[in-house]
């Protein structure tokens, strides 16, 4: 398997994992599939400061992790939120981790310090997951998002990437590091 930068090219393969989750779950507050050209644009937006990643097996795309803002405050700028999805058929293979663990590991690089990752409840596999990682709760959102005719609450949490400093850097662009 290879962990590498999507590119807008990557977007059709992508929705065939992320479109179920769309369809299917509440695990996405999304309530439409996105066109394949609307997908890529938002490659292309996140890849402006942040990394977005694929992964690949046989030449096919089998799972994708990325970061995005937090917040746009300028006082935001040193966290990010993350999303990650793997194919039904690739679970339990270890490929979400090889995403984050290159993820963070990239935000780290970059000078970032703080990861959140909103889950959908109830998703003990995804909350196990990021506790795996040391994730921490910190919150739920109750009844935030309303989808297949329910409210559904998010629950918070978060990762300190690396120690706080008294005088952060700007965070370095991800098109630096490549």
């Amino acid at each position: 398997m290879t962990i590498r930068f999507a590119t807008p090219d990557d977007a059709p393969a992508i929705l065939a994992i992320y479109g179920p989750y769309i369809q299917q779950t509440s695990i996405t507050f999304e309530y439409d599939v996105p066109s394949a050209d609307e997908f890529a644009g938002r490659i292309r937006t996140i890849q402006q400061q942040l990394p977005y990643l694929v992964a690949e097996a046989d030449g096919n795309v089998v799972g994708y992790a990325y970061a995005a803002k937090h917040r746009d405050r300028t006082a935001y700028q040193w966290s990010v939120e993350t999303s990650v999805y793997v194919h039904p058929d690739a679970h339990r293979k270890g490929i979400a981790r090889q995403l984050y663990t290159t993820l963070f590991d990239l935000l780290r690089r970059q000078e970032y310090y703080n990861v959140y990752a909103g889950i959908t409840l109830p998703n003990p596999k995804s909350e196990s997951f990021h506790q795996s990682f040391g994730f921490e709760q910190i919150g739920i959102y109750k009844h935030i998002g309303y989808k297949f005719g329910a409210w559904h609450d998010v629950v918070w949490y978060q990762l300190s990437l690396q120690p706080l400093s008294a005088q952060p850097a700007t965070p370095i662009n991800i098109a630096q590091l490549t």
